[in-house]
């Protein structure tokens, strides 16, 4: 790859190693750069974070997390912490999807769930565990060129001192959709863009404003807003209320090709301009706790790799619906870290770290399926239109298909493909959070992944599989426990949370035992 360098000559730059001899390099110090900075780090890799912004954005963005994110976090005994930090309470299980809505309220366990924490609150409490766990972080370094070769990655930076030249192992993008270090490593990024315009805000409204018993709004001058989506021949308007208090969710998207600067934040005005010209009347608005703008595009990196450059998040793959992209970045962190920790310290086996770029571009991949399903019926107006969606509607008063599509949308249903054959169907999918019964008292799966390290969990008192893993003991954890209805005899977990293999119920150990020596050295190497 050739040297690409925006600003500066080689003799301009200072050389600088990165500061206490980094193993990596993560660029962008958003939720995906700063999970995959603290995965590094619990895996024994001291990752260095160069964020351009010389220091948090206060303009909102993601306004929560959802989907199988929180089980990680979770697993990583995160999840209460962040719970903590929550601005408001957690909504119903209830989630809009292209202009109809997936209701799993009343189901008794929701295969979807929502963390109300906007963006800038998770970046801060992701940024104080890095913290905690001595990751390093470089705010005001604004990388402005990249090249690599067989050994390293070379890093100009532009810094608050003037321009510096580093070298790292690796180098990992995670510097969201306009991703510079994709397009220095020459990695096509196709898809396309909507030409739409989405207005997203949670706003007050004045006592002149009734917020009816049935969630509609009842606008003086106008009549009566219906609460959900209202379609015109200028777009849609979302109206999302609880009787009893002015607080209300709106969402406007319009047709429109205005390219907009991230970084100047949405007013009221220009909000209640759209709700104008969408709904053709004025609604008056008091004050607001959350304004955001944003577009719609459906685009995937052709490659996450490119030799020592790794990308993830926005950098990787942009979707066109809400609420997915917090959830499909910070699950590549934690898949990419482990496997590259692995590699760094010389634990790798053969073609580890290609799975990073063939298990996540296969999540991706499920990501934009459903949420280029959801362009197709919330941008289409006429009669075959509504039919369309009234027809989902109806699809979705069926337990199994709701259930079927909010594993979809929170990306539960992923199940990666495992080397090797015959496998047992908990094989690639996230290890389910068993209650465990030991000699030491009550755990769980969640409570042993808290290291995030690879366990294997011996559920059926099998000295002989446990024996099988001896070699591997110093990178892996080995927990022998009992658990009701056990779903396999024993459990090999890696950090991700993903099974790699699982014993069926009293299979034979001349069977179990070459199989799991097979699935620790496709993992973990060959010790």
């Amino acid at each position: 790859m050739k040297h690409h360098d925006a600003t500066r000559s080689a003799e301009d730059l200072r050389e600088e190693p990165p500061e206490g001899d980094a193993d990596v390099i993560v660029v962008g110090a958003g939720p995906t750069g700063l999970m995959l900075a603290t995965e590094l780090r619990l895996a024994g890799v001291r990752p260095l974070v160069l964020e351009r912004q010389p220091r948090p954005r206060d303009t909102p963005k993601a306004g929560g997390l959802g989907g199988q994110i929180l089980e990680l976090l979770r697993y990583r005994g995160l999840l209460e912490r962040l719970e903590a930090a929550c601005t408001g309470p957690v909504p119903a299980p209830r989630f809009p999807f292209g202009g109809v809505h997936l209701d799993f309220t009343h189901l008794p366990d929701p295969p979807m769930h929502a963390l109300p924490l906007p963006q800038q609150l998770l970046e801060r409490q992701l940024g104080e565990r890095a913290g905690e766990l001595g990751v390093r972080l470089r705010r005001g370094h604004e990388v402005i060129g990249v090249s690599q070769d067989d050994d390293a990655v070379t890093v100009d930076v532009r810094g608050p001192d003037g321009p510096y030249r580093t070298r790292t192992r690796y180098l990992l993008g995670c510097d969201g959709a306009r991703s510079r270090i994709r397009d220095w490593a020459d990695i096509p990024f196709p898809g396309t863009t909507y030409p739409e315009v989405n207005r997203l805000a949670q706003v007050t409204l004045p006592d002149t404003v009734t917020v009816l018993s049935n969630g509609d709004l009842d606008v003086p001058g106008f009549g009566t807003i219906r609460a959900g989506f209202t379609r015109t021949d200028q777009g849609l308007l979302g109206i999302g209320s609880s009787p009893g208090t002015q607080s209300v969710s709106l969402y406007t998207i319009e047709d429109e090709t205005t390219e907009y600067d991230d970084d100047v934040p949405m007013t009221l005005t220009e909000l209640q301009d759209s709700i104008r010209r969408v709904l053709g009347a004025h609604l008056p608005l008091a004050e607001s706790t959350r304004l955001s703008r944003f577009t719609f595009k459906a685009r995937q990196a052709e490659r996450y790799r490119e030799g020592r450059i790794l990308l993830a998040g926005d950098a990787a793959h942009l979707f066109p619906a809400t609420g997915v992209a917090l959830n499909a970045g910070m699950l590549d962190a934690v898949n990419l870290a482990w496997k590259l920790a692995a590699d760094l310290h010389g634990t790798a086996p053969a073609g580890l770290l290609d799975t990073y770029h063939a298990e996540r571009r296969l999540a991706g991949a499920r990501t934009l399926l459903h949420t280029r399903a959801q362009v197709a019926l919330r941008r289409g107006h006429d009669a075959a239109a509504e039919a369309l969606r009234e027809v989902f509607t109806e699809l979705l008063a069926d337990e199994q298909p709701l259930r079927r599509m909010g594993a979809l949308v929170a990306g539960t249903d992923v199940h990666y493909p495992m080397p090797g054959a015959g496998h047992h169907p908990l094989a690639g999918t996230f290890a389910p959070d068993l209650t465990l019964h030991t000699g030491q008292g009550i755990t769980s799966v969640a409570e042993l992944m808290h290291t995030a390290r690879p366990v294997l969990l011996d559920l059926a008192g099998r000295p002989e599989l446990r024996q099988t893993a001896r070699d591997w003991r110093h990178l892996i954890d080995v927990h022998t426990a009992k658990t009701d209805d056990r779903p396999a005899d024993a459990l090999l977990i890696r950090p991700d949370g993903h099974v790699a293999w699982a014993a069926t119920l009293d299979e034979p150990a001349d069977s179990a035992s070459p199989l799991l020596s097979e699935a620790l050295s496709a993992w973990f190497g060959t010790p």
